[in-house]
């Protein structure tokens, strides 16, 4: 597939990354030891505009993790009397609201979840004698349900999902198919030829992006329990059998990746890790954008409590969503997963109007460890994911 192409830098990704763990390694670590790394405006020993020089050499350095919206990088910006008041506003109204809403939203889906499910491992038992079935279908997720199991799953995710979007906010979400007319023609021969895509690759900007994917395709997860499995293939072996079997099998859910690994600020793409290219099956790329006015919903630099309380007491959040057509890779980009992801991350940069980064992980706890005053390099570099 010929992709328009612009100058970039671009970084190797590690084949066995699935986009959610971290890189690092000791030249990683050396890489980063070279880069001074800046004391935290709020630490800073001197004030006025030494610390504001400081506040913003750090921002520039970590530009894909810096916040730009009226809260500050901690959420924690000044916000002069009209924002207090709009802020004091949403969290003695919208916040409890949406709050109890959202509860209930869970609870709804968790009692669709178990009459879908019951007593469905005990019939997999007695129809596979006991055998290791249980262990086979956990990896499965809804695709091992049949019938009205697999569709109450599926509508009713598909739609409480849509009614948590709304009550973030998400009033409306604008969608968009980007399609390439000197292509189509040849897009629609392949889709005939090749089959459907294994799984949806997506910018990574904020944990509603899930919400978004689960109301739009409901598509399957990785859990790190499979890593676990009997036959020890672990999380990449997992992964690329189950893109394979949506690829080939269309009642099997299409997987959702995130080859960047971890969220930006939704103006940046990081270098793409490979697990969603190594099972050489076409995929789907879709972009995600939060138009903001004040409070931006990417979550990048504040904690996770703190994001939720502010992205609750928005009156209104904006979405937009832009689809690209199916990528089918060349018989080069199959035997090549790192040209694969790279050349999907190009196309994804051009038509989404992103700026690529060679920044990854790493970086972006050692940014999160200089806001909180943290200069330990050692320790930013080591946390482990949850």
């Amino acid at each position: 597939m010929a992709l328009p192409l612009h100058d970039a830098t671009t970084s190797p990704s590690d084949p066995d990354d699935l986009g959610g763990a971290a890189g690092g390694g000791e030249e990683e670590e050396e890489r980063l030891a070279a880069k001074p790394l800046l004391s935290s405006p709020s630490t800073s020993p001197s004030a006025g505009t030494e610390e504001g020089v400081e506040e913003l050499e750090l921002d520039r350095r970590y530009a894909p993790y810096a916040r730009r919206d009226a809260y500050g990088a901690m959420g924690r910006g000044p916000l002069g009397g009209a924002g207090a008041a709009r802020l004091a506003v949403g969290a003695a109204v919208l916040f409890p609201l949406r709050l109890a809403v959202g509860v209930l939203v869970l609870v709804a889906y968790y009692l669709v979840c178990r009459v879908c499910t019951l007593r469905v491992e005990e019939e997999e038992e007695r129809e596979g004698g006991g055998g290791g079935a249980a262990g086979e279908g956990e990896g499965k997720g809804y695709a091992r349900l049949e019938g009205w199991r697999r569709e109450g799953v599926v509508r009713c995710g598909r739609a409480l999902a849509r009614a948590m979007l709304f009550v973030f906010g998400f009033y409306w979400i604008r969608e968009y198919d980007c399609r390439f007319p000197y292509a189509e023609d040849e897009h629609q021969e392949q889709s005939k030829e090749l089959g459907r895509p294994g799984a949806v690759v997506s910018n990574h900007v904020s944990y509603v992006d899930i919400l978004y994917h689960m109301s739009s395709s409901f598509p399957s997860f990785v859990a790190k329990r499979e890593s676990k499995t009997s036959d020890f293939k672990g999380v990449s072996g997992a992964v690329t059998e189950r893109i394979q079997r949506a690829h080939q099998q269309k009642n099997s859910p299409m997987m959702l990746l995130f080859p960047e690994g971890t969220t930006t600020n939704g103006d940046y793409l990081l270098p793409f890790k490979t697990g969603a290219f190594l099972a050489k099956a076409p995929v789907k790329p879709v972009i995600l954008r939060y138009p903001y006015k004040r409070f931006s919903p990417a979550w990048d630099s504040m904690s996770g409590a703190r994001h939720v309380f502010l992205l609750l007491c928005q009156f209104v959040n904006n979405l937009e969503v832009i689809h690209l057509p199916v990528y089918y890779p060349s018989e080069q980009e199959k035997e090549d997963p790192k040209l694969y992801a790279n050349n999907v991350r190009k196309l994804m940069a051009v038509e989404g109007n992103l700026i690529l980064s060679d920044l990854g992980l790493a970086e972006k706890r050692v940014y999160h460890a200089a806001l909180n005053g943290n200069n330990s390099l050692p320790r930013a570099l080591h946390q482990k994911d949850d």
